[in-house]
């Protein structure tokens, strides 16, 4: 099924297990301010695979096209760097094209009670960046896969660690200081400063429950 009615859009194939929702301000904008994607797993889970709340009004950085234009899917396919550095000098997480509106602590709580009426307890998610991983631990998810990992970053960049060693101002993305918030640790690790890309990390949440977890200990505020 496809519909679209105004601003929205919405993709659900019959027979498969996904939907996705793109709605905007104006049906001829470029980018959704809105943009869902959900599938059930054959185990009886609700899989988050993507959700984006943007400001619409805001400026755009382009971090999702190379220099030529072309998609480079979460940079995983070449960097703008231009780009990328004027969207972390602004503010932005790695792979964010327009500030967010903050509105994932009211998006969840419908997510959670719409995975409750279809009669699943869990809801799955696989974090692009660690800022994403960091952001779900705040509302209650727990690691599948990576805690582990997940922990000895912040090993890693507390004073001293291997991580903290390697913010050497080489690049704009590895400055000395960035390892105090999460998004300074994100657009490091989105620049490499790992030694393996950032991969594989899977989180769960149980409806109704908040796992507690928090895997930076000392954290400044984003």
């Amino acid at each position: 099924m496809m519909a679209q009615g105004g601003g929205l859009e919405i993709i659900a194939p019959q027979g498969l297990r996904f939907l996705r929702m793109a709605a905007r301000v104006r049906p001829a904008d470029p980018d959704p301010a809105f943009f869902l994607e959900l599938c059930d797993t054959h185990h009886g889970q609700m899989e988050l695979s993507f959700c984006l709340i943007a400001d619409p009004s805001a400026p755009r950085f382009d971090v999702d096209v190379d220099r030529e234009g072309r998609n480079n899917l979460f940079a995983t396919m070449g960097r703008n760097l231009d780009e990328e550095r004027r969207a972390m000098e602004a503010g932005l997480f790695p792979n964010q094209i327009r500030r967010g509106l903050r509105m994932f602590g009211e998006f969840l709580p419908l997510l959670e009670c719409f995975t409750r009426r279809l009669c699943m307890d869990l809801i799955v998610a696989e974090p692009l960046s660690y800022d994403n991983a960091i952001r779900y631990e705040r509302y209650g998810f727990d690691y599948v896969v990576g805690k582990r990992q997940m922990q000895e970053i912040d090993e890693g960049f507390a004073p001293g660690g291997v991580l903290f060693e390697r913010l050497d101002g080489s690049t704009p993305f590895r400055r000395r200081g960035m390892e105090k918030s999460v998004l300074g640790r994100s657009w490091a690790i989105h620049d490499g400063i790992l030694d393996e890309p950032w991969d594989g990390v899977r989180i769960y949440k149980t409806v109704g429950v908040h796992a507690g977890v928090n895997t930076f200990k000392n954290q400044d505020k984003d």
